[in-house]
């Protein structure tokens, strides 16, 4: 709504999301505690951020972020891998999160030159120099979300103005560490030279599976993520750039197979994950990321995952295997220069030992119909945003999931969603 300042020490900015989205009644042969609604039902979400931040010195930057987000979305988020709408508040152990504003972003920014040439930057919330040496160091410290440096993507990381699910616009098999609300405390310390950069992170897990408690004993609980990124335009002299992610977290996890093994000798009576919880355990995964310029106003990008899935998944979703595939345009070809559409299509999987413990009626921290027939859960998601004025702009999102939760036996699903967004 307003223009911000290049040259000023501060940084103040807002955003607010609001999503509608709703489904009609669909086929299923059973439910469970943590299926998907199967009767028509709709929802309401909203988020809203307050962005702050302050140079210190022309390398030295600080960011304090104040949030506010409340709306379960529908089924309570649960039900599903790629889940519909990133901006739901998950519940923790069936029970709803305060709905008070909370602190979102506290984090240091140091920029250590390593050359005396300067490349241009974007200036924005997480950044605010405007001049960076070609070949330097950052060391930031503090809470922050993982995935605004991880595995982030143009045109698939974006739920304000583009995509909402949570396999598009994030790897859905990158249990990146982080509390119900997507937060983390940590450090991350970055290179940057020319068209690479690798960067590294050490930060807290929760103390629970999706638990809002941060663990701060690091001996016990820490999660290690690690990126390559390069950038080129070797392809139609268009600009491009590919991703390598690796990750291991360290949390007191259960195993699927002790669970499934338990249950099988009779010494429970369902699958109980919780109760195989032991200290020292990890689960670790990789990532391919890549998005590719086709004109200056359209491109194509995706994202390939893998978990080990041995252990029980613990941060984001239940997922362990993901492929990734979408596309992306402006509207300057239309004459809607400000306008913008996309169109992705995700399939996701989990191992053998995840799958017969939901079939045995096991319990995840987001899946649970009771039984399973299984099958890779298949999306297809659609937007177009059309930009009203100034700061303000108005989406509709389709998607399209076969298979929700993983099970033959429940839907097709369809949900249809509104997103009204602000910034300033």
């Amino acid at each position: 709504m307003f223009p911000h300042t290049e040259a000023g020490r501060y940084w103040v900015s807002g955003q607010v999301n609001l999503i509608l989205q709703g489904h009609p009644a669909f086929p299923a042969r059973y439910s469970g505690p943590n299926s998907l609604t199967r009767w028509a039902q709709s929802a309401t979400t909203h988020v809203m951020t307050l962005y702050t931040g302050y140079e210190l010195t022309p390398t030295t930057e600080v960011f304090a972020d104040l949030e506010d987000a409340t709306g379960n979305g529908i089924g309570n988020a649960n039900g599903l891998a790629g889940y519909t709408n990133l901006d739901s508040v998950r519940l923790v152990l069936g029970l709803p999160l305060s709905k008070s504003p909370y602190l979102a972003r506290f984090m240091l920014r140091q920029i250590i030159p390593l050359s005396k040439d300067h490349v241009s930057a974007d200036r924005d919330e997480l950044h605010l120099a405007t001049s960076l040496p070609t070949r330097r160091m950052e060391f930031r410290l503090g809470k922050f979300d993982l995935t605004d440096f991880f595995d982030a993507n143009e045109w698939g990381s974006d739920d304000h103005l583009q995509f909402m699910n949570w396999t598009v616009d994030n790897n859905g098999a990158y249990d990146y560490a982080a509390n119900t609300r997507g937060y983390t405390d940590g450090a991350m310390l970055e290179y940057d030279d020319g068209w690479w950069s690798a960067r590294f992170a050490e930060t807290l897990m929760p103390k629970i599976a999706n638990g809002i408690h941060l663990d701060a004993d690091v001996a016990r609980a820490r999660a290690e993520n690690f990126e390559f990124e390069g950038r080129g335009d070797s392809i139609g002299h268009r600009a491009g750039v590919v991703r390598f992610l690796a990750y291991l977290n360290h949390a007191d996890m259960g195993s699927y197979s002790e669970a499934n093994a338990e249950f099988l000798d009779g010494e429970t009576t369902t699958p109980n994950i919780v109760a195989t919880r032991q200290e020292g355990r990890h689960r670790y995964g990789f990532g391919l990321n890549f998005q590719q310029e086709i004109t200056s106003d359209a491109g194509v990008f995706g994202r390939l995952g893998w978990s080990d899935g041995h252990n029980e998944a613990y941060c984001y979703t239940e997922d362990d295997r993901t492929l990734e595939l979408g596309g992306f345009s402006m509207g300057r070809v239309w004459r809607r220069p400000q306008d913008r559409a996309g169109a992705a299509f995700v399939v996701n999987g989990i191992v053998a030992a995840h799958q017969q413990y939901l079939g045995l009626g096991g319990l995840g921290f987001l899946l649970g119909d009771g039984g399973l027939t299984y099958g890779d859960e298949r999306i297809v998601e659609s937007f177009y945003t059309a930009h009203l004025w100034r700061g303000f702009s108005l989406s509709y999102d389709f998607q399209y999931i076969n298979d929700p939760g993983y099970n033959q036996s429940r839907g097709p699903v369809a949900v249809s969603s509104a997103r009204f967004h602000t910034e300033f």
